[in-house]
């Protein structure tokens, strides 16, 4: 046990374990992601109206134009792509059914073919991928249509494509007016209300055109966005709360009670989880009648979720399987011998156990490919001589002052988090308010050190100090005063969450910048200590051989996730945390946005390994430093929010969404920075590593408007 401890430590063994992990983890998930090889799995792409469209294509085996089947088009939701629909096309496919999993445009490997005007992005991608897949699908000869030419295919969606979804079935009967046929038999929407698709049509017009389609919604009781009671019906307490993130119950609105057909007048109690037969009511064009009503069934799930908890839950998953098992009773092909597996019977989770292994040893493969790749002649001059820590005994109240400045500097980045994250123009004014009286003490700081520093040496470094500190709160007070033109979407920016995040990032380094020199100049100096004991070497030739070490170690590593996903057709995954493939704009746009992430996870690299080197559970500390603030504002958002039923922000729906990804790429990233700073006694290795890295993660995994103008 003892040889392979040893073994383990050294950056073979490291390296050796961290593929099998890939290689093992990367198989087996591709074996549940195919039902044990009856599924073939296949990425296809096709042109559609709007654009190309790109997507998952599960064919069970025996499908076919001999053996046609109904299809189930499924889809993502805003910021994700056709990977997070697993769970229901993992499900469906091994049940029988053809299923494509979809990347809406301008998401994943779909693009939308026109020019969009910036500030016009949100009126194209979701209001047509749905539709203009279900055209493609409808064409295909593997799909079962009817004696009329009606289709058995079935449209869903998450979130922003809920909406889709619930268009798309308007669309199509729009469209069925001329045609004379069907294309979408029946769908579903998770996690989506009408709020969005009334801009296209008002919700009466939606359901009415539905007909004699069976219609499904799931709608989470702690959905972030949407579900929420209208203004009229809400009490004087619920009108005071400003945001939608707190209980809900859509089955109870009256939005909710029209969709299952319960008028106001109605003394019906509305009922989860059970089928309504509806009257649709007639569908009208111009106030004029053009098909009278039809009778069809509608259905509400609500489970006890928040809006990202429905991808990766059982129960959300079996309310799919039960509704297309109801909507496609009697219509399945005889050959289906598996679609009336129960509900309860899922494999799906199988997949992204494994998926999650297989990124454990992505993740775990970059430190001992590094140590390797610094071996070789040019790159080893990465490596600087042996910094000593900085963090000295503490005496007296030097613990106090550290601990303070640990929990301010944990605390803080979560605490301006909803302010940083949405640029509000309270808060920031605030924030201007604060780096001038920063900026003012800072100066008169300089001048007294200065003034002083010629008879002491004490106060000179004062007076560098103060200087410094001015120009930290200079740039802080720019980067509050001029927010909005600090990374705006544009050709240039194009991903909106993306420039959140830098701009968050951007502060928080600066904030951490003040402290760090503060400290530097008006403690640590005194004992003396140089920038060359944080870490900051400034040879030329250490910096460029660090970034070329970088660059190896993470395009070795997306080398074999792409070899991965073309020999089993998957990537590294967990829930809404992902290490996907990315296409050349990806990599075109990950450059413009590095070195604003390069300032923070440099500035990160200094801060952590100057606080926790040499202290008991330093990596645990450095996580905490990292990371530790955002944790507990997730706790106490959605801790108050299941508590009593409203969060501790109401108004942060998708910035506490945005945290379920972003914090464990920061725990990884502390990690990286301590561990890759013994590797070579400097920080620009992990600076250069967690940015090169995590700005791929990001920008591949979020919407991107391709064709901004």
């Amino acid at each position: 046990m003892k040889t392979i401890s040893n073994l383990f430590k050294k950056p073979t063994g490291l390296l050796a374990l961290s593929l099998v992990l890939i290689l093992l983890g990367s198989w087996l998930a591709g074996m549940f992601n195919t039902s044990f090889y009856k599924v073939n799995v296949k990425e296809i792409s096709f042109k559609a109206d709007h654009g190309t469209l790109n997507g998952l294509l599960y064919m069970p085996k025996g499908a076919g134009p001999d053996d046609p089947r109904p299809v189930i088009v499924t889809t993502h939701g805003y910021l994700n792509t056709k990977e997070m629909q697993d769970a229901p096309a993992i499900e469906m496919s091994r049940r029988g059914y053809i299923v494509l999993a979809l990347d809406m445009y301008d998401h994943g490997d779909s693009r939308w073919d026109g020019d969009i005007k910036v500030g016009e992005q949100f009126s194209t991608f979701w209001i047509y991928s749905q539709f203009d897949a279900a055209k493609y699908m409808y064409d295909q000869p593997y799909t079962k249509k009817d004696e009329n030419g009606n289709a058995y295919l079935a449209v869903s969606g998450h979130s922003m494509g809920g909406f889709s979804t619930l268009l798309a079935m308007y669309m199509d009967e729009m469209n069925a007016l001329q045609a004379g046929h069907r294309m979408i038999y029946t769908g579903i929407s998770v996690g989506s209300d009408f709020s969005y698709a009334a801009a296209v049509a008002p919700q009466d017009q939606l359901t009415a055109a539905y007909g004699s389609r069976t219609v499904g919604m799931i709608a989470g009781r702690y959905d972030e966005f949407f579900f929420n009671k209208s203004d009229e019906e809400k009490t004087a307490e619920e009108k005071e709360i400003v945001g939608t993130v707190m209980r809900k119950d859509f089955a109870k609105t009256l939005s909710g009670r029209a969709f299952l057909g319960l008028g106001p007048d109605s003394a019906e109690q509305a009922q989860a989880g059970r089928y309504y037969t509806v009257d649709s009511g007639d569908v009208k064009v111009e106030d004029q009648i053009v098909r009278p009503s039809q009778g069809g069934e509608r259905i509400i799930y609500t489970p006890n979720q928040t809006h990202p908890w429905n991808h990766f839950s059982p129960e959300t998953t079996g309310h799919l399987i039960d509704f297309y098992a109801h909507a496609f009773e009697g219509v399945t092909s005889p050959s289906q011998t598996d679609a009336g597996l129960s509900s309860g019977n899922q494999i799906w989770w199988l997949k992204e156990a494994f998926n999650f292994v297989a990124m454990i040893g992505f993740f775990l493969m970059i430190v001992p490919l590094s140590a390797l790749l610094l071996r070789l002649p040019f790159l080893k001059k990465a490596v600087t001589t042996v910094t000593a820590p900085l963090a000295k005994p503490l005496r007296g109240g030097q613990t106090a002052a550290y601990w303070i400045a640990i929990v301010f500097s944990a605390l803080i980045p979560a605490i301006l988090f909803p302010t940083l994250m949405d640029k509000q123009a309270g808060g920031l004014r605030v924030l201007t308010i604060v780096a001038i009286a920063l900026l003012f003490v800072s100066i008169v700081s300089a001048v007294v050190g200065f003034v002083s520093g010629r008879k002491s040496a004490a106060m000179k470094h004062v007076g560098i100090g103060g200087a410094v500190l001015a120009i930290v709160s200079a740039v802080l007070w720019i980067l509050f005063a001029k927010a909005d033109g600090i990374v705006p979407l544009s050709p240039f920016f194009n991903e909106p969450t993306t420039n959140q995040i830098v701009y968050w990032a951007l502060v928080s380094a600066s904030i951490t910048a003040f402290i760090t020199f503060a400290f530097y100049y008006f403690n640590k100096k005194r004992s003396g200590a140089s920038f060359g004991d944080y870490g900051i070497s400034l040879n030329p030739v250490t910096i460029v051989a660090s970034l070329c070490t970088a660059a190896l170690a993470v395009a070795v590593g997306y080398l074999l996730l792409f070899a991965v996903q073309a020999v089993f057709g998957t990537d590294f995954r967990i829930w809404t945390f992902a290490v996907r493939t990315f296409t050349f704009e990806h990599f075109v746009t990950a450059l413009r946005y590095m070195p604003f992430f390069l300032i923070y996870y440099f500035v990160s690299a200094i801060a952590l390994n100057a606080d926790t080197r040499s202290r008991r559970g330093g990596y645990a500390l450095a996580i905490f430093l990292n990371v530790g603030g955002l944790i507990l504002w997730l706790i106490a958002q959605y801790g108050l929010d299941f508590a009593r039923g409203v969060a501790l922000y109401p108004d942060q729906n998708l910035n506490g969404i945005l945290l379920f990804a972003l914090v464990p790429v920061l725990i990884v990233a502390a990690i990286y920075a301590r561990k890759l700073f013994e590797k070579t006694n400097n920080v620009w290795l992990p600076a250069f590593v967690n940015t090169i890295l995590f700005t791929l993660v990001t920008v591949a995994n979020t919407v991107m408007f391709w064709n901004l103008v």
